[in-house]
């Protein structure tokens, strides 16, 4: 029953990022300060093999996977009998990890990183890194990020939402990113 109401709760939209954090805070390894974890996280079935820094932004979807379930295989052929294989995950300050990404056993991921959404994280990513695809790969540094996007940048987050809204359409077409 405890279980279901975690779920439940975890699953609440209206329950903000901080507080969700603060729900799997006893559940991780250990949890830093300040972190957001959003909706549809999944901390996988060793959620004490995970360590957060501070300020770590989890956005939605992302899957930590603590064990290797390949090994099932083995298992099933009399090669591996009850034996598993583990590795811990952790994640440096002031990182953020995009949606739907899936950060595999054993990887360190340093401070001041970004993570893109969708990627699959199969080895560590060094500090002050962008990184992203399918394995993740190192794509730039933070200071090449920043100047990559100073020139996009729009100064909205004090707005209301309709200050917002107005502001970029009426100011927003040369600066918005194109592909």
């Amino acid at each position: 029953m405890k279980k279901i109401i975690f779920l439940l709760k975890e699953r609440n939209p209206r329950l903000s990022n901080k507080k969700r954090a603060d729900m799997y805070r006893k559940k991780l390894g250990r949890m830093g300060g300040d972190c957001e974890v959003f909706m549809k996280v999944s901390f996988g079935s060793e959620p004490y093999l995970i360590e957060l820094g501070d300020n770590v932004r989890i956005t939605y979807g992302v899957k930590f996977i603590t064990h290797d379930g390949g090994i099932f295989v083995l298992r099933n052929l009399g090669l591996a009998k009850n034996k598993a294989v583990y590795g811990k995950i952790k994640i440096g300050n002031n990182t953020f990890i995009g949606n739907d990404a899936i950060i595999l056993p054993g990887v360190t991921i340093g401070d001041n990183c970004i993570i893109g959404a969708g990627s699959v994280v199969t080895r560590s990513i060094p500090s002050n890194s962008v990184a992203a695809g399918v394995p993740a790969k190192v794509l730039r540094s933070i200071q090449e990020y920043l100047e990559n996007n100073e020139p996009l940048m729009h100064e909205t987050l004090k707005m209301t939402a309709i200050e917002k809204k107005d502001y970029l359409l009426k100011n927003g077409d040369n600066k918005f990113i194109k592909k």
